[in-house]
């Protein structure tokens, strides 16, 4: 019996009793559906996520600050030079600072220091209370004090320029409508005030271009602003009075963007063992990778949990069959059918059967999926375009479908080698 031959047969004896193998192809179909729609939403989720966190900064800059000092073993003695205000106010943290004292003239030296730092950028931290347009209302507005060296993702407009002497922003969406703009075009090119409380407690009015605008995401940002803006609106923040040394929250750090994976690291570690606390990009996206995979980890469980609920439901199924064509493998057998051929064709039944199972199944939920993308793009998640929250990758299907039916296959084994080795004359004799 050629292998071809084999095949059709499998198919042909699959489909004699429909019933039985409806049912246990429909077992499978619930594990495959299950299993498809919940590698999509992580897919989904992972392709958002990777390309919002990706705007948050460059692939070549460290976001450096300074460690916090180790208090376990009392005070430390204060030094002009080296000590500074802490930060720890119990607010929110700059992106990338987490806990940490803010840096001084001495720290900047020392990150200078240490070789593959190419140049380095202290930031500056300001405290905008509104923006306003045209005389219009006042919106709270946050600004990033990293977003010079980071990428938005524009719904119109255009990047911040780090080295322009123009005062420029970059806005969110939902600022659009707000302030008074038809539409996010519109808004380019405007010029915006950005209202700031000095040191004294009085009130200033720093103006700035808005050059871009930015799309609504789930990491929300704030708003951006060049090293121009940030500049006058902490000059503004100071009143012009000398409050000592220089403080930063952070420090933004490049290095040679040629670098490989492993050199970065070591670079890391080097500025980490000079003190700092250090992240790139990539750290940030780990840890968002990291809750989201353990998440869709837990929901693929239950699909596996019905796949192998539905391999039982295909040794039951098989095992059934084998029972009823027992004078029908003896005559075979008899006829000079090898026991290898055998176990084939009961192993090619259970492959068949997992093959109609998880096309069905992959099939059903990429139509669903499709049209509850539709529905939540124009629904509930229309305020964050570009985000498709079941994203079917054509590799991750066929790895489903292949895992179904390596499963139906294995699951087969035992009816298939009972079969296989069955005596032709008592299988003949068979009742």
């Amino acid at each position: 019996m050629k292998a071809t031959d084999l095949v059709g047969s499998a198919a042909r004896n699959t489909l004699r009793s429909k019933l039985r193998t409806t049912l246990t192809v429909l077992a499978l179909f619930i594990g495959a559906f299950t299993l498809t729609l919940t590698t999509a939403v992580g897919a989904g989720v992972t392709d958002y996520v990777t390309k919002q966190v990706a705007s948050l900064g460059a692939d070549d800059v460290f976001i450096v600050t300074r460690t916090a000092g180790d208090t376990t073993e009392g005070p430390r003695a204060y030094d002009p030079k080296t000590s500074s205000a802490s930060s720890a106010t119990g607010g929110p943290a700059l992106p990338g600072a987490g806990q940490s004292d803010p840096m001084t003239e001495a720290d900047l030296e020392k990150l200078a220091g240490i070789s593959g730092i190419s140049r380095f950028d202290p930031v500056q931290g300001v405290a905008v209370d509104f923006v306003q347009y045209n005389g219009g209302g006042q919106f709270e507005l946050s600004v990033n004090p990293t977003s010079s060296i980071t990428r938005a993702d524009l719904l119109a407009g255009a990047q911040l320029s780090e080295s322009s002497g123009t005062r420029e922003l970059v806005l969110p969406a939902d600022y659009v409508d707000a302030l008074g703009f038809a539409d996010a075009q519109d808004a380019v090119g405007a010029v915006v005030q950005l209202g700031i409380t000095d040191v004294l407690g009085a009130r200033h009015q720093v103006d700035g271009t808005v050059v871009g605008i930015s799309q609504e995401s789930l990491l929300p940002s704030g708003g951006g602003a060049n090293p121009a803006m940030v500049s006058a609106l902490a000059e503004a923040q100071s009143a012009g009075i000398d409050t000592g040394p220089a403080r930063y929250p952070l420090a933004v750090a490049y290095f040679d963007p040629a670098l490989s994976s492993a050199q970065v690291s070591d670079l890391q570690e080097s500025v980490a063992a000079a003190g700092f606390g250090v992240q790139t990009i990539q750290d940030q996206l780990g840890v968002i990778k990291t809750v989201i995979d353990g998440i869709i980890g837990v929901l693929n469980a239950f699909a596996i949990v019905a796949l192998v609920a539905a391999a039982f439901g295909i040794v039951n199924t098989l095992l059934m069959s084998v029972q009823e064509r027992t004078r029908e493998i003896g005559l075979m057998k008899a006829m000079g059918m090898r026991a290898g051929k055998i176990f084939a064709l009961f192993s090619l039944e259970a492959a068949f059967i997992g093959f109609l199972g998880s096309l069905i199944g992959v099939a059903a939920a990429v139509l669903a999926g499709s049209a509850l993308n539709a529905a939540l793009s124009a629904g509930p998640l229309s305020s964050l375009p570009g985000l498709n929250i079941l994203l079917f990758e054509p590799g991750a299907i066929m790895g489903i479908m292949l895992l179904i039916m390596a499963i139906a296959f294995i699951s087969g084994t035992l009816p298939a080698s009972r079969a296989a080795r069955k005596n032709p004359i008592d299988s003949l004799r068979y009742e």
